[in-house]
């Protein structure tokens, strides 16, 4: 009879001790086990390379399904919103059997390798995608975060693009950058299924890895196709709303134009005639213009001031230089009457303005900065860029 209870007392507690180890191993290995989970839904959602394949090429991406499971916006916004970028996919998935060091030391070495790979780098994510149906059209609207070095950005700069704007950008590049864009794939259109979550969810992230690989060709990053793709439009929509005096309304677009010129590293182009340095410094001008009609005096100040510390010359290099930018004279003259009437020390500019007159330049006989920027062409031509730096007037 003793021995009887032994056993069983035996048995009991062997069977307690399995349950212990049991509820010990799924708490040692909760973040593990939650990584392959994400892992296989990344897998599942983000899967596509940069190259997509699609059944087939199309003319226009209206052409997709236009009705059906295949076009319902539900499922694509709980795939958009459940799913991961290509930055956040981990390449390691360790299996819940592994130990807790070896989980852990595998997501430091992901976190520091990314801190790596990220520095000194723009990336370009997308964080929205919305199908949007039209009278006689359909087509899914890209939203791209454009963000500096890879880390939280408090002011992400963000476009909204098309599949159509990606597709002519790529055929532009083709046409004038042939060998360098040779081996960049391009997510190709499908004959069906344009408008399901997972075509769009993979199509979304070839985009981000295709605009990180263009970025990273410095032909490419320079050329105007590239440029045009990101803030040239807002650049030049700004500049038509300044001419017919709907100020408030050009902001809008020049603020935001020069939030992707300076996350594309537009203010820091050595030659100042490179088209993206002289983009930049034409939107401060539009800036300072719009600030002044709004009566938005500081604002305008700061954007002058901003735009002088890079074209300026020192008091001693008025002699001795013969050509000034030519927005320097018209931006000198708008700092001096803003900084007075902010009651702010204008007597720097003061000072440049009168050497630059003594040199012999006829400072009264000069546009105003509103005049400039109203009447200035933004460049529309890789050719034209070329012919600036090269300092050519003839663009024939």
């Amino acid at each position: 009879m003793a021995g009887k209870l032994l056993d069983r007392l035996r048995r009991t507690l062997f069977k307690e001790g399995e349950v212990a180890s049991d509820a010990e191993g799924t708490d040692d290995f909760p973040e593990s086990s939650e990584l392959e989970d994400d892992t296989d839904c990344v897998s599942a959602r983000l899967g596509g390379t940069l190259c997509f394949e699609g059944d087939g090429a199309l003319e226009s991406e209206d052409a997709g399904d236009a009705s059906g499971p295949d076009s319902d916006s539900d499922f694509l916004g709980e795939s958009i919103d459940n799913g991961c970028s290509s930055a956040d996919t981990s390449p390691v998935s360790p299996s819940p059997k592994a130990s807790t060091l070896l989980t852990r030391q595998l997501q430091e070495n992901w976190r520091s390798s990314r801190t790596r790979s990220f520095q000194d780098k723009v990336v370009f994510e997308v964080t929205d995608a919305s199908v949007i149906q039209e009278a006689t059209s359909k087509y899914v609207l890209y939203t791209i975060q454009v963000i500096e070095q890879g880390m939280y950005d408090k002011t992400p700069a963000v476009i909204t693009r098309r599949y159509t704007d990606f597709e002519r950008l790529h055929a532009r590049l083709r046409r004038q950058y042939g060998e360098e864009v040779e081996g960049v794939c391009f997510p190709r259109k499908k004959l069906r299924k344009n408008f399901v979550a997972e075509t769009i969810a993979k199509r979304s992230r070839a985009f981000e890895q295709y605009l990180s690989h263009l970025h990273s060709l410095s032909a490419i990053r320079h050329s105007s196709p590239f440029l045009e793709f990101f803030y040239l439009g807002d650049l030049r929509a700004g500049q038509m709303l300044l001419r017919v005096g709907r100020y408030q309304d050009a902001l809008g677009s020049l603020l935001n134009s020069l939030k992707l010129q300076e996350k594309l590293g537009c203010p820091h182009q050595q030659h100042q005639n490179q088209p993206q340095r002289v983009h930049w410094l034409f939107n401060l001008s539009a800036l300072v213009s719009c600030f002044q009609e709004l009566e938005q005096l500081g604002e305008a100040q700061e954007h002058c001031d901003r735009a002088l510390q890079h074209i300026a010359p020192s008091l001693d290099a008025v002699p001795q230089q013969q050509h000034f930018h030519p927005l320097l004279i018209p931006l000198l003259q708008s700092n001096v009457r803003l900084s007075w009437k902010i009651s702010k020390d204008k007597r720097r500019w003061e000072a440049l303005l009168q050497e630059i007159q003594e040199s012999g330049v006829d400072v009264g006989n000069q546009p105003n900065l509103k005049e400039y920027v109203v009447k200035e062409t933004l460049e529309t031509s890789d050719r034209e860029a070329r012919s600036k730096v090269r300092g050519d007037d003839d663009t024939t």
